[in-house]
């Protein structure tokens, strides 16, 4: 049984909305505190995000039978914490145990002082979080954080769209480091199944890994010559190739024995067979690596680029080149935003396969349908085409969408026009929102797999917004007090004026 939030309060525990915050911190934690405690004092938002949340328990579930599970606002609150922060699950773990603000959030009353969270079990709930259910709930927070501002500034607005790369946690990848992270998987998988199945094929398992990495060492470690004689040149290349062909012959080997042994652990009753099929997997990933490698190295082939695989853990990673300087290539993939006037995240992509161009019409149609009063939004070159100009024309209201390549003089007098001018300058502000989101987790993700990758972007993505909404909530906040104190000083001093007038009378 989960519940969203325990309704009844316990004895010593604070109601959320009375949660007290330092209004001149600048520290990211009572911002992000901040805006949840917006969501949760407005009935209206915190109705819509309470429902939502219900749509974590799966179809096949009965939300009112079982064990109790962690409760989904808290789920929320840890997982946008270790986005706004930048922790990992350790420092997660350590931050939901100790600090008293966080803990009030959590609804933890002060006789709750012993009860800590295990590392395992804040990993598993977070993960039950979903790309689907984050994106939801970040535009009702989106929508109510404009509400914030104002309804007279949000009739419109205009965004700015870029991208940037997440990159993923693997190691630079080449050839014969991958066929090595493919064989060790394979062997040391086979060596658990065998011993699961009381098998004795795989007995050598340790000595088998540290014969194929020391061949892997040698072929690395050997480089090609540069001098100038052909004959030591020859020499050089021969020595490479029997170097990787004495790789590859153990590696072969060692698959050639690994497919008499899965027809032997099929057999047997005792193996989990996920794991087998685990171990095909990571089987085909080096049979693909022993092919390219022959034909780089032994043929003298150059591999397309569309047929190599930059990681076996983290099939997802592109190679990406966007020419920045000093970072000749990034792994990982790119993700699209598009940013409001006032740093809100309105929308977001993860691109696969994709450049810039092929998103800039789809994004902006799917962020129209979200906030019908978007009417204007720029874009830097890498979007441009003929055919976006043109679609995004009838979109927008107002489009800047510089042009590669040498101008018309049609296109110069587009360009140098006061509005678009103007537009280009403010464009440069996207770079602060994801240099924002970089610093807060988007730089590198080590959550593993495609799946996870996605849960990571959104709930980066909504952690941004509710901190955004949590800094105006603040200022707010702040503005209220120190108009306040004015009055209150104001007061105090006409009192004193007339008390001083009455002892003068």
């Amino acid at each position: 049984m989960r519940k969203v939030i325990e309704e009844q309060m316990k004895l010593g525990e604070i109601d959320i909305s009375q949660i007290k915050f330092d209004l001149q911190s600048r520290d990211e934690i009572p911002k992000l505190l901040m805006g949840l405690q917006y969501i949760y004092t407005n009935p209206d938002l915190r109705a819509m995000v309470f429902d939502m949340l219900t749509g974590l328990t799966p179809p096949h579930i009965d939300p009112e039978t079982g064990r109790c599970g962690m409760d989904y606002w808290k789920i929320l609150v840890l997982g946008t914490l270790r986005l706004a922060c930048n922790f990992d699950f350790d420092k997660l773990k350590e931050i939901a145990d100790n600090h008293a603000t966080v803990r009030q959030m959590l609804c933890h009353s002060a006789f709750d002082i012993d009860l800590q969270y295990p590392l395992q079990t804040v990993r598993d709930n977070v993960s039950l979080l979903t790309p689907e259910v984050l994106d939801r709930i970040n535009r009702c927070v989106v929508g109510y954080g404009h509400n914030l501002l104002g309804k007279n500034q949000i009739d419109c607005f205009h965004a700015r769209c870029d991208s940037f790369v997440v990159e993923t946690n693997v190691h630079y990848p080449t050839d014969i480091n991958l066929l090595l992270d493919a064989m060790r998987k394979v062997i040391t998988l086979i060596s658990y199944s065998c011993a699961e199945a009381g098998i004795s094929d795989w007995r050598q398992s340790p000595h088998n890994l540290r014969k194929l990495k020391k061949l892997y060492r040698r072929a690395q470690n050997l480089k090609r010559s540069t001098s100038k004689d052909p004959k030591k040149k020859a020499q050089k290349v021969l020595a490479i190739q029997q170097a990787h062909l004495g790789y590859l012959d153990l590696a072969v080997s060692f698959l050639k024995k690994t497919d008499e042994t899965i027809e032997k652990l099929r057999r047997s009753p005792l193996v989990n067979i996920d794991r087998v099929f685990a171990i095909e997997r990571y089987v085909s990933h080096a049979n693909r690596q022993i092919e390219q490698i022959y034909r780089r190295v032994i043929l003298n082939e150059k591999i397309a680029h569309d047929e190599k695989v930059f990681s076996i853990f983290e099939e997802h990673t592109e190679w990406i080149s966007k020419g920045k300087a000093g970072v000749s290539q990034e792994l990982g993939l790119k993700v699209c935003i598009v940013e409001d006037q006032y740093g809100f995240i309105v929308h977001h992509r993860i691109m696969q396969k994709q450049d810039d161009k092929d998103v800039a019409v789809s994004i902006i149609k799917e962020a129209k349908v979200l906030f019908p009063n978007l009417t204007g939004c720029s874009f830097d070159k890498g979007f441009y085409s003929p055919d976006n100009v043109k679609k995004l024309t009838t979109i927008l209201d107002r489009l800047t969408l510089p042009k590669k390549g040498k101008l018309s003089q049609k296109q110069k007098e587009h360009e140098l026009t006061e509005e678009f001018v103007q537009s280009r300058r403010h464009h440069s502000s996207v770079e602060s929102a994801i240099n924002a989101l970089e610093n807060h987790g988007l730089d590198r993700c080590p959550d593993k797999g495609i799946d996870a990758f996605k849960r990571y972007i959104s709930l980066a993505v909504l952690s941004r917004n509710i901190q955004i909404t949590g800094n105006i909530f603040q200022q707010k906040k702040r503005a209220e007090e120190e108009r306040k104190k004015k009055y209150r000083q104001t007061w105090e001093n006409n009192r004193a004026d007339a008390g001083q007038s009455i002892k003068a009378a």
